[in-house]
């Protein structure tokens, strides 16, 4: 995959964006990636409750790459998709992006897909809707 992905990221608007704090980082001042992974968890499942029209839950994380840290006060945007949708789960490819501060350059830092299932209100898995 190249470096940078700003053709397929331009004009669409992240799923989350947020900023760490101190509290996020290690002894290093480098944010902590069980952080990271939990930002990227709330932002693919947004992705596939809305595709699934409903309760989804995460089931494995495939192929997760930490490019670079992310540093307290970095501007992090998380952009994802869904890239296969089955009869009851779905994948959501998700790359993450820093702006340091004051600096207008984006950075990519981490990449992967998170795989969901589908639930109903008992739990159990169901078909995602359109499929």
């Amino acid at each position: 995959m190249p470096d940078s992905t700003t053709e397929n990221r331009r004009g669409r608007e992240p799923a989350i964006r947020t900023v760490p704090r101190p509290l996020d980082a290690n002894a290093n001042g480098d944010i902590f990636g069980g952080w990271v992974l939990s930002e990227m968890d709330i932002a693919a499942g947004t992705i596939a409750a809305k595709r699934a029209s409903g309760r989804v839950v995460t089931v494995a994380i495939d192929a997760m790459t930490f490019h670079k840290p992310i540093l307290v006060g970095d501007l992090v945007s998380i952009y994802g998709e869904v890239t296969r949708v089955g009869r009851t789960s779905l994948d959501v490819k998700l790359e993450t992006y820093v702006n340091r501060r004051l600096a207008d350059e984006e950075i990519r830092v981490t990449e992967g897909t998170f795989v969901f299932v589908a639930i109903d209100a008992e739990g159990r898995p169901r078909a995602v809707d359109g499929e």
